[in-house]
């Protein structure tokens, strides 16, 4: 006589109930109870990790198909580059050299699974993004890490120049719990940057996830404080607008935005990359002094100023006091001479006379009696002739009239810094 398995299914020669258990019986309920401890099917949590239905959208028709990322990556982009050319003229004063501590709220607020699969790691996945872009696009400055949990705040990382350095330390320390303080986030780091040099910018930037804080004194006052010091706090949050955070940013001539999802959330990250306008009253000109100094060599050795430790090879020796450090840009710990490179210089010089936006072409399907006179772009060579059924998009450069594709657009603003069509115009006029 045959019994049957949980499934119902009849099999020969199987468990009696209360008999010993097989090693395939155990997999098959632990298999079942991981399910239901998450209330998906395997197959189910396969698919949501994925997120597959994040690539598709609906047509005019009612059928689904695949997004265009290439059209919404650069429409993304053209509003970063309208919203960077908007504050002004053409010429307008930039903090180029700037002091950021961004400050991660680590609350239980930060465990949260409306962004998926935590606010906290997606917090953290974005973050790290920005501190490579900003050290990208601003390569003489200095960012440093501050967490908020518990009602305290505490220092993750110094001020520095190292990108993986912060980011190690950040992807070191996710763990969540407790309330918020802004205040005591607010005093730390007010601590930190008043010490920084006057030529500076002081920046804050909260990536806030809680609808409270928790504080233990009087926040106006030290809002007060952060402005008469000069320091500029932006606020982005991830579940609703809160008074105070506007209130501070308002005072402190910072911004506070929201996200709505994930991808916006990476959008007005990268919108605090670039450098902003230096503040009208606060703005005054100032010659910097700094020091170019020599790498080391591979195969010696000194004391590390930073680090105070024995260190074999690299490094860099200040020109003034001939003390080694670590990494640049940086601040001498013994003279306090400011420390750069000669290509951290010359990156930063794109930011002052930036390239033009380029205009938007857009061409529908070919006509019998239409001829497309460009086939190709300028920059890569690509075909951008073949339209298809669809119209298409390409741009112009209003000083050279020359054609480039999307891609090539987004390269040229973002990395390249100068036209291609522009420069070549130069040279051939030189020759």
């Amino acid at each position: 006589m045959n019994s049957f398995d949980r499934n119902g299914s009849g099999r020969p020669g199987g468990r009696k109930p209360g008999g010993p258990r097989g090693e395939e019986d155990e997999e098959e309920e632990e298999e079942e109870e991981g399910a239901e401890g998450d209330g998906l099917a395997a197959w189910e949590r396969a698919y949501a990790d994925e997120r597959s239905w994040e690539s598709l959208q609906e047509d005019e028709s009612g059928l689904l198909r695949p997004i265009d990322t290439k059209t919404l990556q650069h429409a993304q982009y053209r509003r970063r580059l309208l919203l960077r050319t908007a504050t002004g003229a053409a010429r307008i004063q930039r903090g180029l050299i700037r002091y950021l501590y961004v400050v991660l709220d680590f609350s239980r607020a930060a465990s949260e699974t409306d962004y998926r699969p935590s606010r906290m790691a997606v917090v953290a996945k974005c973050a790290e993004g920005f501190i490579r872009e900003f050290f990208d696009q601003n390569p003489l400055s200095h960012i440093g890490l501050v967490a908020m949990k518990d009602g305290v705040a505490y220092r993750l990382t110094e001020l520095g120049g190292s990108p993986e350095s912060q980011i190690k330390a950040l992807l070191g320390k996710l763990e969540c719990s407790g309330d918020p303080s802004l205040q005591n986030a607010l005093d730390l780091v007010h601590g930190f940057l008043s010490r920084a040099p006057s030529f500076g910018h002081r920046e804050v930037l909260f990536l806030y996830s809680a609808l409270s804080t928790c504080d233990p004194g009087n926040i106006m006052e030290t809002i007060d404080g952060c402005k008469k010091a000069k320091i500029r706090c932006s606020v982005i949050g991830l579940s609703a607008e809160i008074y105070i955070c506007k209130h501070l940013c308002q005072e402190t001539g910072g911004t506070y935005t929201v996200a709505l999802d994930e991808a916006h959330l990476k959008e007005l990250l990268q919108e605090h990359a670039p450098p902003p306008p230096a503040i009208a009253e606060y703005a005054t000109a100032n010659l910097i002094k700094m020091g170019f100094p020599q790498r080391g060599s591979e195969t010696g050795f000194a004391i590390c100023s930073c680090h105070k430790e024995l260190k074999i090879g690299g490094g860099y020796t200040c020109p003034r006091c001939f003390a080694r450090v670590c990494e640049l840009p940086t601040e001498c710990n013994i003279c306090g001479l400011t420390l750069v490179s000669s290509p951290h210089l010359a990156r930063s010089y794109h930011h002052l006379f930036p390239v033009l936006p380029f205009d938007e072409v857009s061409v529908g399907p070919p006509q019998s009696a239409f001829k497309k006179s460009v086939k190709t772009c300028f920059g890569c060579q690509q075909d951008i002739s073949d339209f298809g059924n669809k119209p298409s998009l390409y741009v112009c450069c209003p000083s050279c009239k020359q054609h480039f594709c999307l891609d090539c657009d987004i390269y040229i603003h973002e990395s390249l810094h100068n036209c291609p069509g522009c420069e070549s115009r130069k040279q051939s006029i030189l020759s």
